[in-house]
């Protein structure tokens, strides 16, 4: 009876660890589609609005001041931009992104990246998700631009 208690804990830790990566894989599809494609790469800014919250909000910190840039206002600075800048980015202008950290609890999850631009990094972001009934959704941002 022993045995079988223990291979039943080992079990539903199995189905639990399997279960959080298949949500890790998803949040990390849904950033690079939705935000580092969508919004730093000119990719699909359908893709974006999907998978973005829609009270969505950039919380930026400068001069000691906290300003707020909705999700609305910066999928039109990306068009306005996509459109001005026709052709695709080259190589070395595309950002790319590492994950340092996913963690999740429940329908709650943030994120640790980094934004890297011509191999050198630019930015670390902590995005923080939802998980609504369609799927995991950015609901805010902070970020740390570092110096050049």
């Amino acid at each position: 009876m022993k045995r079988f208690s223990i291979l039943i804990l080992f079990l539903s830790m199995c189905v639990f660890v399997f279960a959080q990566e298949i949500e890790k894989e998803a949040i990390k599809k849904l950033v690079l589609t939705a935000y580092v494609d969508g919004l730093q790469n000119k990719g699909d800014l359908d893709a974006t609005r999907a998978g973005f919250f829609p009270g969505f909000e950039l919380l930026m910190f400068q001069n000691g001041m906290v300003n707020k840039l909705p999700i609305y206002n910066w999928i039109t600075y990306a068009e306005i931009k996509k459109a001005r800048e026709a052709d695709p980015l080259p190589e070395e202008e595309l950002t790319s992104c590492d994950f340092e950290f996913i963690d999740i609890t429940g329908t709650a999850a943030v994120t640790k990246i980094h934004l890297s631009k011509g191999g050198k990094k630019i930015y670390t972001d902590y995005l923080s998700l939802y998980k609504f009934e369609d799927g995991w959704k950015i609901v805010s941002k902070i970020y740390y631009k570092l110096p050049e």
